[in-house]
């Protein structure tokens, strides 16, 4: 997270332009999937998934009915190849970085695995594969990045067949409010209004996330991210014409969340939701 950007009037700025400056930061952030990729695919090659549990009870029969599976913001790719890993037949994996969709095809050649990759905005996720998604995956982390979530909704409804399903994994909103230096549930003094609608900005990365060494030694591009409230993520989806099939609130985390506050009062709280969409039959 970093310091306010602007205030939900300020809309002088396209979002496709934000959108760019976030792909530089994730080129930047790159360096690090790039580190692993030998390791990656180690894990996958081992049959390896790494969906948190929650996940997993979604996507545990992909063998039985899904064909193709798209991950929208598919980062180096692991997570896409997992999907392969669970029974997908064919994955397509859509991401806005350069260098993350190299880090993703070394992975899948090696493997040998039916992915294709594509790097694009989100917003320009190519008609080509307009209705041939038996399964949409996205999440942990990905929709902040998104600055209009009513066409991120509207991508993802084309992209589904009838029928096909959209599963989100995410950081639950309310995780956004809490002080993260503090020993209790507290209102961070920036981030601590559920219903914020400001968009952030700030450059670089936080070294517990990409270390100090693998971070570029000139200047940082901005990152832009928000947060939406579950209302706002499910009701865009339902006016881009999907029907709820079913919504969770977990304790799960895949992040460290709130370090100076014990495990057990964490759990007392969500920190994931899971979104399970459907595209009618006949639409």
């Amino acid at each position: 997270m970093g310091s306010p950007a602007m205030n939900p009037m300020d809309q002088s700025m396209q979002h496709p332009a934000r959108h760019e400056s976030n792909r530089r930061a994730w080129n930047e952030a790159a360096a690090k999937y790039a580190r692993d990729v030998e390791a990656d695919i180690a894990f996958l090659r081992a049959r390896g998934a790494s969906f948190c549990p929650p996940e997993r009870a979604y996507l545990r029969d992909l063998r039985e009915w899904c064909g193709r599976a798209i991950h929208l913001q598919c980062a180096g790719g692991r997570d896409t190849l997992s999907l392969w890993n669970l029974g997908a037949r064919e994955v397509v994996g859509v991401d806005i970085s350069d260098d993350m969709i190299a880090c993703a095809r070394a992975k899948s050649d090696a493997l040998a695995a039916p992915a294709t990759w594509i790097r694009c905005d989100i917003l320009e996720t190519p008609h080509a594969l307009d209705g041939t998604a038996d399964l949409v995956y996205t999440g942990r982390g990905a929709l902040l990045w998104m600055m209009d979530l009513p066409a991120w909704a509207r991508v993802v409804a084309r992209l589904l067949r009838p029928g096909g399903r959209l599963y989100v994994f995410e950081g639950h909103p309310l995780a956004w409010v809490w002080d993260q230096t503090a020993d209790q549930f507290r209102l961070d003094p920036v981030y601590g209004n559920y219903f914020d609608e400001r968009i952030f900005s700030e450059a670089g990365w936080p070294e517990t996330y990409i270390p100090a060494d693998v971070q570029p030694p000139g200047g940082y591009a901005d990152k832009y991210e928000r947060q939406y409230t579950l209302g706002a993520i499910l009701n865009a989806l339902v006016d881009a014409g999907l029907r709820l099939r079913r919504l969770e609130e977990h304790p799960d985390r895949y992040w460290t969340a709130l370090p100076h506050v014990p495990d057990a009062e964490l759990d007392r709280l969500p920190h994931t939701f899971s979104l399970l969409m459907e595209r009618p039959a006949g639409v």
